[in-house]
């Protein structure tokens, strides 16, 4: 019951009991056992952090970290609280990092490029203070930070690389490419507001430099221009650029999977017309987690 909660809306759910159970299980009691067992299932998650918090855990020696490479996303999304109005929730990822063979769109050739797999998922109703000590349990969970090699992708938002920052130190740090491609699309329509051809002919040939990771061809014209405030952008995070190399050395450079992730939490939170309470809101958070990552089974006989 709880287990489809998290994947559908109430309304839903009873109709799905109706439909293939042949059982009629009204609304109420389905928000009743989701509410009970949520806050069981959300006591046993923040408890995971007192015996986890980054001050408690032992690190291995250096020379005998894991060989299984490991990457970290992060992103927020907003749901409405009833007397609150809309709110910022926080999602993470830990998954594996695996190269695929595909075909380049460019040259036609097929080439390794890394993809998520095994994906699991935190998500918290707050501050990136409160954030930060979940997502820390996650990736301990998940051996990232007892890992060789791992990396972080994400979007540019300052509390992100702040919390990079403390908690994954040695991981090779990416803003995501399309988050890039749009601050360079804008600066390019900035420097060419009246002329969209010059726009895109000047945002193709530095994508190009984008690509590379020659950040200062970038920043040098803007800056030239007095457009500070777009080059700004690209001289903050320029050593979070490197594509090319990233890529070759097999780190995803988009944050496609916790983008993804943000809207599973959206679909099952931000219906029509849906309102939470603060409690509720966190409970399914946690039960939506669980759920898009295929162990809810195991976090219900855990808690």
């Amino acid at each position: 019951m709880v287990w489809i909660s998290g994947l559908v809306p109430y309304e839903k759910a009873s109709a799905v009991f109706e439909r293939i159970g042949h059982r009629h299980v009204p609304e109420s009691s389905i928000l009743a056992q989701t509410r009970l067992h949520g806050a069981r299932l959300k006591a046993y998650v923040d408890g995971q952090q007192d015996y986890v918090g980054v001050e408690r855990v032992k690190l291995p020696p250096p020379g005998c970290d894991h060989d299984r490479q490991k990457g970290v996303s992060m992103d927020g999304g907003m749901v409405h609280i009833r007397g609150e109005g809309w709110k910022e929730f926080k999602v993470g990822t830990v998954f594996d990092v695996e190269s695929r063979l595909e075909r380049d769109p460019h040259t036609h050739e097929l080439v390794e490029r890394p993809h998520a797999v095994d994906m699991a998922y935190t998500a918290v109703l707050g501050s990136a203070d409160e954030f930060s000590p979940m997502l820390w349990a996650l990736a301990w969970h998940h051996a990232v930070p007892t890992a060789a090699d791992s990396s972080v992708t994400a979007d540019g938002a300052e509390w992100i690389w702040r919390l990079v920052a403390d908690l994954f130190p040695d991981s090779v740090q990416i803003v995501d490419w399309y988050h890039a491609c749009q601050h360079l699309a804008q600066a390019a329509k900035a420097l060419h507001p009246d002329n969209e051809q010059s726009a895109q002919r000047w945002y193709r040939r530095r994508c190009k430099d984008l690509y590379k990771g020659e950040i200062h061809k970038i920043t040098m014209r803007l800056d030239t221009a007095g457009l500070t405030k777009h080059s700004h952008y690209f001289h903050t995070h320029k050593r979070r650029m490197q594509y090319q190399s990233c890529l070759e050395d097999g780190y995803p450079i988009g944050s496609g999977t916790v983008e993804s992730g943000v809207k599973q939490f959206k679909g099952r939170l931000t219906g029509a017309g849906m309102r939470w309470s603060r409690t509720g809101a966190e409970e399914m958070l946690v039960i939506r987690g669980a759920v898009m990552a295929g162990k809810f089974d195991l976090l219900w006989d855990a808690a």
